[in-house]
């Protein structure tokens, strides 16, 4: 990534539109991170790949995670009470963690945002993947697979601008390119393995045929094909997920008969968040106020290209 450097005087003044405290000129830069709680596998790997750039990165960084909006949004409030030069956050829900944003501009501390948006600007960068280019995708991939018609259930995840994205991305390239798809239900799996294999359970009782399972995210997947596997359904052709995990692409490397293709969301976007606040704190603004990774298809054409068995997630 190409990086504009600043003059003495305006670093002093303005990055990335928000004013860059004073502490972050000293030679010891704390960044401040504030996550959801590793509840799965890939947030646990943003976290790990989190902590690890900051070591690569030479600073110090105070580490929060939390359960909810309330606990996240007291997570900022000690953050900015500490004073540290930025702060990554990956926000639990697009509407409560706006009003946390405007908290740190309020106190000139720049915010670096990952994943999940907020419904401001207030920001100095925004690194995500193209969660909209998510749902486009598994449509297209299943739409061919389905030779243009079926019954699709999607199991979407918590309330965020990811789940928003990914949700309308699907249905949008439904209705212009395969009209006979029908989405015959849509339940909310949290993005966790559990809850995914519940609402998967109760789904297959309701619908005696279902021919494809769209899902938001890799360990949503991995529930839905358990639930599946031991209600030994036959009716169901392709499953797809989002987000990069080894698990679904050994599963896909081994031609599993279900897990046909997941999209790249990967956990790594992380480190490029973290290398921006490390910037922004020494005073130097991004190249870009917003970098999306592209939500490229992992099948099995390209699947052991991008198989690593040591990946954090």
């Amino acid at each position: 990534m190409q990086r504009r450097h600043f003059s003495l005087v305006s670093v002093l003044t303005v990055v990335a539109g928000l004013h860059v405290p004073q502490a972050a000129f000293a030679q010891e830069v704390t960044i401040g991170m504030s996550f959801p709680s590793a509840t799965h596998g890939w947030m646990g790997a943003v976290i790990k790949n989190a902590q690890d750039q900051a070591k690569a990165s030479g600073v110090r960084h105070v580490m929060t995670t939390a359960s909810d909006p309330n606990k996240q949004t007291n997570d900022i409030e000690d953050l900015i009470a500490k004073n540290v030069g930025a702060v990554v956050m990956l926000p639990i829900e697009t509407d409560a963690m706006t009003r946390a944003a405007a908290k740190l501009k309020a106190a000139k501390i720049p915010l670096i945002i990952v994943d999940r948006e907020v419904k401001t600007d207030d920001y100095a960068a925004l690194i995500k993947g193209d969660n909209v280019g998510i749902g486009t995708n598994a449509a297209a991939y299943i739409g061919q697979a389905l030779g243009g018609s079926g019954s699709v259930v999607e199991i979407i995840g918590v309330p965020a601008s990811v789940t928003t994205q990914r949700s309308q991305g699907f249905r949008d390239a439904v209705a212009k390119s395969y009209p006979g798809l029908k989405v015959i239900a849509s339940q909310a799996g949290d993005f966790q393995r559990e809850k995914s294999l519940n609402v998967m359970q109760n789904l297959l009782q309701q619908h005696p045929k279902i021919d494809a399972v769209y899902t938001h995210d890799d360990e949503m997947a991995l529930g839905v094909l358990q639930a599946i596997r031991e209600a030994r359904r036959t009716d169901i052709k392709v499953v797809t997920g989002a987000g990069g995990s080894k698990a679904v692409y050994k599963l896909i490397a081994d031609k599993d008969p279900l897990m046909k293709a997941t999209f790249i969301y990967s956990p790594l976007m992380v480190k490029d968040a973290v290398k921006v606040a490390v910037d922004v704190a020494r005073g130097k603004a991004p190249a870009s106020k917003v970098i999306t990774i592209p939500a490229s298809g992992v099948t099995a054409d390209n699947v052991a290209a991008l198989y690593d068995t040591k990946a954090n997630y």
